[in-house]
C-alpha cells in the first residue's frame, strides 16, 4: 500500500503525559502501575491509573459531555502541539474532509454505572440526563463536536484491538478519496465494569502484571487515551509512516486467541504483504503482551517460529496496565517513540521468561537503530489486527 504520514501523535497513560514523560519512563524502566485504589470496592490488584482526571473537567462550552473518558481524552488532545495540529488539519483539507475515527471497549460506561448507582425514583440523575453520554459513540462525537469536523465519523469497537484497528479504516478511507486525513486514536478508563468483569473472568493479577514470564498470573489493568492524524505523505516532510496493517478475526472462543495463534499470524503476514516487506526486515515489534496465560503463550510461539534473532521485541504492558480499547493507540505511540529514539523498551515485570519465548525477545531496554517496527493488537473473539511502521526514509 502506499506509505501514509502521521503528522502528529501524542499519549497519556499511568506513565505520565505526553510523549516526552512515556520517553522518559521507558528509557529509564519505571513502570507506572500502583496498587488499586479505584472504585467503590477496590479489588486487590494494581492498577495502572492516570493521575489528576477527576480534577480537569472539559470547558464550559463543552459540559454535556463531561465524563471520566472524555476527560481523559481531553488531557492527551492538549498535548504535543496536537490540538492545534487538528485545527491546522481541518484548515488546510476542510472541516468535511477529515475524519474522526476512535477505538474504545467501555466509552463513557463509568458515568452510566454512576447515573444507575443514583437513580432517581428509577431516572437517571438530572446530572447524568445527557444522553450524549450513555452510547458507545460518546468518544468520537465528542471529539469531532470539540473541534468541528464534519468527516466521517466512526467508532470501531473490536475490544483491545479497537484503537489499532482505526489506523486501517483511515488507510481506506484515504485509499477510496472519501477523505484527505484523519484524526485516529482511542480512549479507555478505569471503570467497576472493567475490573469486576475481568476478575470474573480469572484474568487479573493480585500482583503487577509479568508478560512472557513462566509464572505470570493474569492482567493489570490500565487507563489511556491517544491519538495520531494521518494522512497522505505528499507536503509531510520527515514523519514516521504508516507502511501497512493487517487485520482477522478467528472467532476461536468469545475470551481466548486460537490455540496455534491463526488468528494472529493472518494478522501479521497480512500487515507484512501489504507493507511489502519481510520478517528479516523488521527490527522491533511491540507485542501484544498481556500477561494472561494463553495470549503470552501464543504469542512466543508465533514471534519465535517467524522472526530472526535479530528481530527485537518486548510488551510495554508492565508499564502501563492493559489499556483495553486504548492498547493499540498507545502501543503505537510507544512504538513510533522507540524508532524515533533508537531505543527498545524492555519487557518490564518478568524475571522468568516463558520456555516459548525465543532469542528476539528483549528482556531489558536496549539501544538499536529501529527502521521498521510492527505493533500487535489482539482483542477478544480473536479479533486482531498489527500495524506497521517505518522512518520517513523508508518511503524513497
Amino acid at each position: 500500500m502506499p506509505p501514509l504520514a502521521i503528522r502528529a501523535y501524542t499519549a497519556t497513560s499511568a506513565l505520565g503525559r505526553g510523549l516526552q514523560a512515556h520517553a522518559d519512563a521507558l528509557a529509564a524502566s519505571r513502570g507506572g502501575l500502583a496498587p488499586n485504589d479505584f472504585s467503590f470496592a477496590p479489588l486487590a490488584c494494581w492498577i495502572g491509573r492516570v493521575a489528576g482526571v477527576e480534577d480537569a473537567p472539559l470547558p464550559p462550552e463543552l459540559t454535556e459531555w463531561d465524563c471520566r473518558n472524555n476527560r481523559l481524552a481531553w488531557m492527551a488532545l492538549q498535548q504535543d502541539g496536537f490540538a492545534d495540529a487538528v485545527r491546522a488539519t481541518r484548515e488546510r483539507y476542510g472541516a468535511h474532509r477529515v475524519a474522526v475515527l476512535l477505538g474504545t471497549s467501555t466509552a463513557s460506561i463509568g458515568a452510566t454505572e454512576e447515573g444507575y448507582r443514583r437513580l432517581d425514583n428509577g431516572n437517571m440523575p438530572a446530572d447524568l440526563h445527557r444522553p450524549v453520554l450513555h452510547t458507545p459513540h460518546s468518544l468520537a462525537g465528542f471529539v469531532a463536536a470539540a473541534f468541528e469536523l464534519e468527516g466521517p465519523c466512526l467508532t470501531v469497537a473490536t475490544a483491545c484491538s479497537s484503537s489499532a484497528k482505526v489506523f486501517a479504516n483511515a488507510e481506506r478511507m484515504i485509499r477510496l478519496g472519501l477523505i484527505d486525513a484523519a484524526v485516529v486514536g482511542g480512549t479507555d478508563t478505569l471503570c467497576d465494569s472493567v475490573l469486576f468483569g475481568f476478575n470474573s473472568l480469572e484474568l487479573v493479577s493480585p500482583e503487577p502484571c509479568r508478560p512472557f514470564d513462566a509464572r505470570r498470573n493474569g492482567i493489570s489493568i490500565g487507563e489511556a487515551a491517544g491519538f495520531a492524524i494521518v494522512e497522505r505523505i505528499a507536503g509531510v516532510a520527515d514523519a514516521p509512516l504508516l507502511i501497512g496493517y493487517g487485520e482477522a478475526s478467528d472467532a476461536h472462543h468469545m475470551s481466548t486467541p486460537h490455540p496455534e495463534g491463526l488468528g494472529a499470524e493472518l494478522a501479521l503476514r497480512d500487515a507484512l504483504e501489504r507493507a511489502g516487506i519481510e520478517p528479516a526486515d523488521v527490527d522491533y515489534i511491540n507485542l501484544h503482551g498481556t500477561a494472561s496465560q494463553k495470549n503470552d503463550e501464543v504469542e512466543a510461539a508465533l514471534v519465535a517460529r517467524t522472526f530472526p534473532a535479530s528481530t527485537r521485541a518486548s510488551s510495554t504492558k508492565g508499564f502501563t496496565g492493559h489499556t483495553l480499547g486504548a492498547a493499540g493507540i498507545l502501543e503505537a505511540a510507544i512504538t513510533l517513540l522507540a524508532m524515533r529514539d533508537g531505543r527498545v523498551p524492555a519487557n518490564l515485570g518478568a524475571t522468568q521468561p516463558d520456555p516459548l519465548c525465543g532469542p528476539q525477545m528483549a528482556w531489558h531496554e536496549e539501544s538499536k537503530p529501529i527502521r521498521i517496527a510492527l505493533s500487535n493488537s489482539f482483542g477478544f473473539g480473536g479479533n486482531n489486527a498489527c500495524l506497521a511502521f517505518a522512518h520517513a526514509e523508508h518511503a524513497a
